[in-house]
């Protein structure tokens, strides 16, 4: 395989040479399987591109026609191209490379400065990356984003509509498959619309508090909004936390939960792998979770807190540029919009979760009946076959079992592995990673301290549990502090019973942030190796306004 360590790996751009997993961990955190490289993750590549035009950041010929730009994998895992970011942040008035860097990437150590290249600035670019921009500060609630609600209602009637696959003949169920790939090309273009334009008010926030002397005023500002589709799960399993388990209610509530929330679950952006729907047990364990912690856990009430909060902080940053009219304006117009496209961002990821579960279903029935004629030895191993493969398999299904087995094999041992955070041109390979439960040097002792950046202000002292994968959620125990290597939106049950949350990586747009500033968590981000440094049951102290960890006591 030369250079290529796994049978996804993909050819790697060398005009955009820099490789990361910042956001993209959160929604990969788990290596990528063939069947979604050759299928999803290219529609998503496309879809970028799509995004870039769309924005005026860059021209459709910047990129190659036939291979892999603003993604790349290697040794299994998804990584997205920080080159391009950086690229945007030139290019775009009012940002730059470091706006980006701290946006995307927080506090993590390695990163190489930004190199301009032939061909980075365009001020023909930065003039339509502008006009774009007014538009986004002219939208200033999530229900002005029409496009995002759009794209909500048809991935519910997606679901609605499905249909019963037990009556499909194989070749159907791969071509249903095939069929909703493109539009998860158009939500996702759409997420990445989203996500770049709320950069946008966030920089401009940011900048106002920096120059001021209140850079403390910025996470109360962006946090409280509201209507943040990824955490309404959240109030949900609450909710039916205060129900008898036992009951016709209850019952009655997760049978809605799960036609409502089934699409979501660990490693979600993979078909291959399980969710609220296709394993429940999952959503039970974090509901009962939930049932130990105390009335004022509710989302709801803080919520309530943070809404507050950012009222009175936007009120008080106001207050101090109200001699400027210009800044003022910009402002007011950045905090208003800012509850337009921060919650947009999590509205635009459910929906293409909605859409990748619809792409699951059909090719679950497909698994189960090779299951049946024993071919496959797990229903999930549809993910394994290339999608070149799978008409093949229709017609001789034992003609991929052995393969199936050895990619399996072979993709179980590259998921105990941490690899690389970035690289530039390519990494060293899976030889020279560490495991992911392997301890870091320099574990913690009681008294010391690590610093990460803030993420949700507050404070909170617990018990840490060090849990590396939201599969199971027992081990957190209300009041407990959740420290995880990363986070996506299958995580946000464990956010409501926790008194805090500490993640290895994560910056200003990741998913820890925006879901534990809606929750009133206390949060500390980019915390590099806080899942291998801090003992597993030490007592701990985070400080979600400095960025401080302080492991009180050992177990």
């Amino acid at each position: 395989m030369g250079d290529r360590y796994y049978v996804t790996d993909s050819d790697l751009s060398e005009r955009f040479p820099l490789y990361t997993r910042a956001n993209v961990g959160e929604v990969f955190p788990d290596p990528v399987t063939p069947l979604t490289s050759d299928t999803a993750l290219w529609f998503a590549e496309l879809g970028w591109r799509d995004a870039w035009v769309r924005m005026g950041a860059f021209e459709a010929d910047e990129f190659p026609d036939d291979q892999f730009c603003q993604l790349g994998v290697q040794g299994g895992y998804c990584y997205l191209n920080a080159s391009l970011i950086r690229i945007f942040g030139e290019r775009a008035p009012g940002l730059s490379w470091q706006l980006m860097d701290e946006t995307f990437f927080g506090a993590m150590p390695g990163i190489p400065p930004y190199q301009e290249m032939d061909g980075d600035v365009r001020p023909d670019l930065s003039e339509k990356i502008g006009a774009t921009f007014g538009w986004v500060f002219a939208q200033s609630s999530l229900s002005d984003l029409t496009e995002l609600t759009e794209d909500r209602e048809e991935t519910i009637a997606l679901r609605a509509a499905r249909p019963d696959y037990s009556t499909w003949t194989e070749h159907d169920l791969w071509q249903r498959y095939l069929d909703l790939v493109p539009l998860h090309r158009k939500y996702f273009s759409h997420h990445l619309f989203t996500s770049y334009m709320a950069t946008g008010p966030v920089g401009a926030i940011s900048a106002v508090a920096a120059a001021v002397g209140r850079p403390d005023l910025i996470l109360p500002i962006l946090a409280g909004i509201g209507e943040v589709d990824s955490a309404a799960p959240s109030q949900a399993m609450w909710d039916m936390s205060r129900l008898d388990p036992d009951s016709a209610e209850f019952a009655a509530a997760f049978e809605q939960f799960l036609l409502d929330f089934g699409s979501r679950g660990p490693n979600e952006w993979e078909s291959r792998s399980p969710t609220w729907e296709t394993r429940p047990a999952l959503a039970l364990s974090a509901i009962d979770r939930m049932r130990g912690a105390p009335d004022a856990a509710n989302p709801s009430l803080q919520n309530a807190e943070r809404a507050r909060q950012r009222a009175e902080a936007s009120a008080e940053l106001l207050a101090m540029v109200e001699g400027d009219p210009a800044t003022h304006g910009q402002l007011a117009a950045a905090i208003a919009c800012s509850a337009a496209w921060l919650p947009g961002r999590e509205r635009t990821k459910t929906n293409n979760i909605r859409c990748i579960h619809e792409m699951r279903m059909p090719m679950r029935e497909f698994g189960s009946r090779m299951v049946a004629k024993g071919a496959f030895d797990e229903i999930e191993d549809y993910g394994f076959l290339r999608s070149a493969e799978v008409d093949e398999c229709i017609a001789n299904p034992h003609a991929f079992t052995e393969t199936i087995r050895s990619r399996r094999a072979e993709y179980r041992t590259l998921q105990e592995l941490v690899p690389p955070f970035i690289f530039n041109g390519r990494t060293d390979g899976p030889d020279t990673w560490h495991r992911r439960d392997e301890p870091a040097e320099g574990m913690l002792g009681a008294g010391d301290t690590m610093a990460g950046m803030p993420g949700c202000p507050g404070q909170a002292e617990g018990i840490a549990r060090v849990i590396l994968d939201s599969n199971d959620p027992t081990a957190l125990e209300p009041g407990d502090i959740l420290v995880a290597p990363i986070t996506d939106p299958s995580w946000t049950p464990l956010f409501v019973p926790a008194a805090g949350v500490v993640v290895d990586v994560g910056a200003a747009l990741s998913h820890a942030i925006i879901v534990s500033r809606e929750l009133g968590i206390p949060c500390v981000i980019s915390a590099t190796d806080a899942t291998r440094r801090i003992p597993n049951g030490a007592r701990i102290r985070v400080d979600g306004s400095t960025g401080a960890v302080t492991v009180l006591e050992l177990p």
